[in-house]
């Protein structure tokens, strides 16, 4: 498992580096060019196909030995996703804690947790397609 937790470790890292990658395309790109609000949908949607992708094309390369392993990796993807999102970007970006939670408001069209959701059940789904477990 401990193999398998590593290379897990190193394709969140990818996933990382495309989700700052994202996020600056969106702050130069799409919100100006659609607006905040739109932007940040879009962004959030374009991540979340990153997140597949990515998925889809590392599992084999990950290797979980099952199905209980994926929705390991996943939870893994979840909590160093949520870590580095609060921790990151409060103590080292100094964003407010008000503007981090802000994003979790779907009533105001706030769809980050769809990234989230993403994250935590790319690894298994993909697992279960690409092994029929």
């Amino acid at each position: 498992m401990l193999p398998t937790l590593f290379r897990a470790f190193i394709v969140w890292f990818a996933i990382l580096l495309l989700a700052i990658v994202n996020g600056a395309l969106r702050e130069k790109i799409l919100n100006p060019g659609l607006g905040e609000a739109s932007g940040h949908i879009a962004s959030t949607l374009i991540l979340s196909i990153l997140v597949v992708l990515v998925s889809w094309l590392s599992m084999s390369w990950i290797g979980p030995a099952s199905f209980r392993e994926a929705i390991i990796v996943g939870s893994g993807w979840l909590a160093l996703t949520l870590a580095f999102e609060f921790l990151a970007g409060h103590y080292l970006f100094g964003t407010s804690w008000d503007k981090l939670l802000a994003d979790y408001d779907m009533s105001r069209g706030r769809i980050w947790p769809l990234v989230l959701l993403t994250t935590l059940i790319s690894p298994p789904v993909i697992f279960w397609l690409k092994r029929g477990s």
